[in-house]
């Protein structure tokens, strides 16, 4: 088995030098092999490719993937991805969540608009793309990724943003019960690190915004179905969501909640 150390991709993604950058942050699309199977009462490919569409022609810089881009872990699902994308010509970055095979999304996501980068540095920033699954559904970011995590803050000092697909602090809802596990290493690394201006995830299928230890943690809305915020598992089938994101090179940031018109 090899070692977390050797999983982590160390090379650097630098955009062309800009006042700000402008990226798409789509989550938990949950595809499955057939277009028109259904996941939670809707067809997620379908609810996919209506934002895709909707994307195609915006001014983004890039997309990012932030993890369970499948349902049912086929090839076929993730072959959805080359489909779906194969006319965008900005870089697609992507995370894997814990419905997702890690081996087999860098199998196949090896061409452009792909990308295998996981340190992008844009208008000034440093935008991190953390991965966080482990042998269960819960997150999971042991010493190893700590230490990594460490190494790059401690090289760069620009203002840094961080990417993940689980929530890093519990929400209040069923999804606690597969959060981030042993978080406070996490926290007492960000907590040493000024220049760290917050963190974004999925996992939830839940759109908020909120400062914990001094950080701001903003949950990116699924595109598929959304989660009730209840000690129980429920869903609603309601219309896609995504966040959209300008990194500014005076340090400043914003987040956009959008959703597709019904």
């Amino acid at each position: 088995m090899k070692s977390l150390a050797n999983e982590i991709d160390m090379s650097c993604y630098s955009f062309k030098l800009k006042n700000q950058v402008r990226i798409a942050q789509l989550s938990d699309c949950h595809l499955l092999a057939d277009p028109a199977g259904m996941y939670q009462g809707i067809q997620p490919y379908h609810s996919l490719a209506a934002v895709l569409a909707a994307l195609q022609y915006s001014d983004l810089d890039a997309l990012i993937l932030t993890g369970d881009l499948t349902q049912d872990h086929s090839q076929a699902s993730y072959q959805h991805y080359l489909t779906l994308l194969a006319a965008f010509r900005i870089p697609v970055f992507w995370l894997p969540g814990n419905h997702d095979d890690s081996q087999l999304m860098s199998d196949l996501f090896h061409q452009a608009p792909f990308r295998p980068e996981k340190q992008l540095l844009a208008a000034g920033w440093q935008l991190l793309l953390l991965d966080s699954t482990g042998p269960t559904p819960a997150g999971y970011f042991p010493a190893e990724r700590v230490q990594q995590l460490q190494h790059q803050l401690i090289e760069s000092q620009q203002p840094s943003w961080l990417f993940t697909h689980h929530h890093p602090a519990p929400i209040g809802s069923s999804i606690d019960r597969h959060g981030w596990q042993d978080s406070e290493p996490f926290w007492q690394l960000l907590m040493q690190h000024e220049q760290v201006q917050g963190i974004a995830h999925g996992h939830c299928h839940h759109a908020y915004l909120r400062q914990l230890h001094g950080k701001n943690v903003v949950g990116c809305p699924a595109t598929s179905v959304q989660f009730q915020q209840t000690s129980d598992w429920q869903t609603v089938a309601s219309v896609s969501q995504w966040c959209e994101w300008t990194f500014r090179n005076d340090g400043s940031f914003s987040v956009d909640f959008k959703r597709m018109m019904p």
